[in-house]
């Protein structure tokens, strides 16, 4: 521990050297960076001491998995809120609001709808199943093998892909705000996350994504209110204020916007056709009901009951925010846009991207010193998330590979939370390393495609594996692999990587997002082969289904039951 507390003295310390400032002296926030450096290491001071208590709490797995079950379903649902709510939502929503209006509603929309489905289909379900992964559920009655190793491996996809997005946006904005070096940023906020998940375990990283979300919740509502406020609280007034903004706005999109008279408000400027509507919403739905750091949560409550709060709490914390983000993007256009001090005006663009409308609005509501809050907030949500990644990777490998898929169970609790907090440290590792190599590759499919992942490979199985009793583990291996490699081959033959990032001209597959394909291959797989399995197992498979659904609604045999 002391040995972070030097490494991040000395980061204070190159921040605060006049040379690191050279760079960003023409910034309009420049002046503020003290302030925001001080809060920043306000929070890592907080959550490394909470860190430190929940080390002296964590004594089992059930305690470094799943905070030992004794979190409340109103503290677990701020905990969710905070663990789903992202940089990539509270910076690339409003983004995408300010930079194409109307059509930045449907990730808004797309991020919110999954929470009924989990809900009312799967909270009570999980926790009754379950004990620390999504793959205890799935391999209630199915072989554990293969099934915990394919689980295993949708994990994995997701935990990188979600965790190379988060370090890249993490060094980008700490390097816009502070003036850091684009590598001490990325290294910082894995060696934090490192020691979140290593030491603190669940406990930890449930405290942090509680804290995280109050901090989000609040600057969030600050930056809507006084976008509101300009207009005296008058939405009409606000929106067509917004709407005449843009004719005075040097952006390049709002140029072209004009140019080409598309009204923002009007749909069509970023998904113009009736497939990738549907297969980005499919994604953006059904993929929150596969991501496994958030799946991972419901085991933290102590029964079903608090599970379902927990969702009820954290859809109404996650619509609220979403609401924000929609009234901050537009926010923006109205006080960023026509504003040049935030103007890059020799290539056309925000200053710090499109990503900073948010930290912008901010400075022009509330001044510095509520930019220095806002960016230490920013800061806190990044490493809340990617500290539940990092937990929830490192749980796959603990646990689902580890213990039960190569030791069959029978493992002690030391070896396999030994196991784990070495995870943690090599997953930490790879995410630094891969967040500098992605520096200056466009991350942005990273997400889509980490929750395309989650529609097409995790959701299915675990989807039908509750749901449906002729599931057998032959149909979840084929239906699941073929979600998993469909979904990866669809968006490399995409535009968004076969052309920008791989430079060639045209793009083998149309659609940017393949979930409608993806997904209805996993389900058919899943289907078709289940049906044509006729072996003893599947039988036996089957027949298991029933003692399932007894535990599924009554939960009768889910406190510390282990699994087949």
């Amino acid at each position: 521990m002391s040995r972070l507390w030097s490494f991040l003295l000395a980061l204070a310390v190159g921040a605060w050297h006049p040379a690191a400032w050279a760079a960003d002296a023409a910034k309009p926030e420049s002046a503020l960076n003290i302030t925001a450096i001080a809060m920043f290491f306000v929070f890592v001071a907080v959550t490394l001491g909470i860190t430190y208590w929940a080390a002296s709490h964590t004594k089992t797995t059930k305690d470094f998995y799943a905070a030992g079950g004794g979190i409340t379903g109103f503290q677990n649902g701020l905990a969710i809120a905070g663990d789903y709510m992202s940089a990539a939502s509270f910076l690339g929503i409003s983004a995408m609001v300010f930079a194409k209006g109307y059509d930045g509603l449907i990730y808004s929309i797309g991020f919110l709808v999954g929470w009924p489905v989990i809900l009312f289909l799967m909270a009570e379900q999980l926790r009754n199943l379950g004990r620390y992964t999504f793959a205890d559920i799935v391999s209630f009655r199915l072989s554990r093998v293969p099934i915990r190793t394919l689980s295993a491996m949708g994990t994995l996809f997701t935990v990188i892909l979600y965790l190379i997005a988060q370090m890249v946006g993490a060094g980008q904005l700490i390097r816009t705000l502070f003036g850091l070096p684009y590598e001490y940023a990325v290294v910082t906020v894995g060696a934090l996350m490192i020691l979140y998940v290593a030491f603190g375990g669940m406990i930890a990283t449930t405290w942090v994504q509680i804290i995280k979300a109050v901090l989000l919740l609040t600057g969030a509502t600050f930056i809507a209110l006084s976008a509101l406020n300009h207009t005296h609280f008058d939405l009409e007034l606000f929106f067509r204020t917004a709407l005449e903004s843009i004719k005075s706005s040097s952006l390049a999109d709002h140029k072209k916007a004009v140019a080409d008279s598309r009204d923002i408000f009007a749909p069509g400027g970023l998904v113009s056709d009736p497939v990738s509507a549907i297969s980005l919403g499919l994604a953006l739905m059904f993929g929150t009901a596969g991501l496994p750091h958030i799946l991972m949560r419901f085991f933290t409550v102590p029964n079903a009951k608090e599970a379902r709060k927990s969702v009820f709490y954290a859809t109404g914390f996650i619509g609220y925010f979403y609401i924000l983000t929609f009234i901050i993007g537009f926010g923006a256009v109205m006080m960023v846009a026509p504003n040049p001090q935030y103007m890059d005006a020799a290539k056309g663009t925000l200053m710090g991207g499109n990503n900073m409308a948010a930290i912008h609005l901010a400075h022009a509501a509330g001044g510095d010193l509520f930019l220095g809050f806002i960016s230490a907030v920013a800061f806190a949500t990044i490493l809340a998330v990617v500290s539940g990644l990092t937990l929830a990777g490192a749980s796959a490998v603990s646990h689902d590979l580890f213990a039960n898929a190569m030791r069959g169970g029978k493992v002690d609790e030391r070896t396999e939370m030994r196991v784990s907090k070495f995870s943690a440290l090599a997953i930490g590792v790879i995410a630094i390393y891969l967040g500098i190599q992605f520096e200056k590759q466009n991350v942005a499919f990273m997400v889509g495609l980490a929750f395309a992942i989650a529609a097409s490979a995790n959701f299915p199985i675990l989807f039908l594996s509750i749901h449906w009793k002729n599931l057998t583990t032959r149909g979840a291996l084929i239906g699941g692999t073929l979600g998993l490699v469909t979904t990866v081959v669809m968006v490399v033959l995409s535009k968004t990587v076969w052309v920008d990032v791989l430079g060639n001209k045209t793009a083998l597959f149309p659609y940017k997002d393949p979930a409608i394909f993806s997904m209805t291959l996993a389900f058919l797989g899943c289907w078709i082969f289940s049906k044509l399995d006729n072996s003893p197992q599947a039988a036996a498979e089957r027949a298991l289904f029933e003692a399932q659904e007894i535990r599924c609604e009554s939960g009768i045999g889910a406190a510390g039951a282990s699994q087949h």
